[in-house]
C-alpha cells in the first residue's frame, strides 16, 4: 500500500513539474520574441541590452551619415570624462558608470563591425590573392 502512494506522489510531482516546465518555456520563447522586436528586429543585441542610438545619447557623440566617421578617439574622450565624472566615490552613481560602459562598449562593437566589413568588401573587390610558399 506505502509503495501505491509513494508512486502516485511521484508520478503527479512529474506531472505538476512537467507543465510548469512547459509554460516557463512557452514565456521564455514569448518574452525573447518580444524582446527581439523591441530592439530593431534581431535577436542579438550584443550583450550590452542597449540600441546604438541610446548609445549616442548617453555618450552624446553624433552618430556617422553623410559620409562623416565616428572618430574613436572623441568616444575615448567622451566615455572618459562621463565615467570620472560618476564616479561613485566622488559622489556619482554606479548604474550611470555602467550604462557609460555599455555604451562605449555597444559603439566600439558597431565600430568593428563597420570595418570587418569593410576589409571583406575590399577583398571582395579586389579578389582573393593567397599567399603561396614554395618548398625549395
Amino acid at each position: 500500500m506505502a509503495h501505491r502512494i509513494v508512486s502516485q506522489v511521484i508520478i503527479t510531482g512529474a506531472r505538476v513539474f512537467g507543465r510548469a516546465f512547459g509554460e516557463a518555456y512557452k514565456q521564455a520563447q514569448a518574452t525573447g520574441k518580444h524582446n527581439a522586436g523591441k530592439k530593431g528586429g534581431s535577436a542579438f543585441s550584443g550583450g550590452s541590452g542597449i540600441t546604438l542610438d541610446e548609445s549616442y545619447k548617453i555618450l552624446n557623440v553624433k552618430p556617422p551619415g553623410g559620409g562623416a566617421e565616428l572618430s574613436a578617439e572623441h568616444v575615448t574622450e567622451r566615455f572618459k570624462k562621463l565615467f570620472d565624472l560618476n564616479d561613485p566615490q566622488k559622489g556619482g552613481s554606479f548604474y550611470l558608470q555602467s550604462k557609460i560602459l555599455r555604451a562605449r562598449e555597444r559603439i566600439e562593437m558597431e565600430v568593428r563591425q563597420t570595418q570587418r566589413k569593410a576589409a571583406q568588401d575590399k577583398e571582395l573587390s579586389e579578389g582573393w590573392n593567397p599567399k603561396v610558399y614554395k618548398d625549395r
